[in-house]
């Protein structure tokens, strides 16, 4: 019978989910820093820029308060990253997907650089979208992403590869 070696940061990460679940504040505290650059990424793919920090307060609320719930501690990034998609659709169903004046360009200007790239990525299918966004907007490395979401490193760098061609053609053809 073979040993199934498991990555330092996974074990590190199910100690920290097993003392949150317990009520180690501290505990769920590290997990916030190590996880809130990804849900943030996951929620910049779907709401506005002005919306997506709140509702990463949001997500990781609900997480601590869901903690004790989750049956396999290897199970939380894709947990976590459920809650936050989730919360996004939320978003919308509460504000009917009305963006905020401060949000939007001024009526007869140009679109931001920003703003039109975010919304070139937003147009990308999802599995590059949220690795996109992790990568260009959060500054996290493939190694980095891959240990976040679960992906292996060859994923992500597929992922960014493809996903960095399809951008790079939707703003060449802008």
């Amino acid at each position: 019978m073979q040993l199934m070696v498991m990555p330092a940061a996974t074990s590190e990460d199910d100690g920290l989910i097993h003392a949150a679940a317990a009520g180690d504040r501290a505990a769920f505290g590290e997990l916030y820093v190590r996880y809130a650059r990804m849900v943030h990424a996951i929620l910049l793919a779907r709401v506005p820029p002005g919306e997506a920090e709140d509702l990463v307060q949001e997500v990781f609320l609900t997480a601590m308060r869901q903690l004790r719930r989750l049956r396999n501690a290897g199970g939380f990034r894709a947990w976590l990253g459920a809650i936050a998609r989730n919360k996004a659709m939320d978003h919308f169903r509460d504000t009917h997907a009305t963006a905020s004046l401060e949000e939007a360009p001024p009526c007869g200007t140009a679109m931001p650089d920003a703003f039109l790239v975010l919304e070139r990525i937003r147009s990308l299918p999802e599995a590059y979208r949220e690795t996109m966004l992790m990568r260009l907007v959060e500054g996290m490395t493939g190694p980095e992403i891959a240990e976040r979401t679960g992906l292996t490193p060859e994923s992500v760098r597929v992922n960014l590869c493809r996903g960095m061609k399809m951008l790079r053609e939707l703003l060449e053809a802008k």
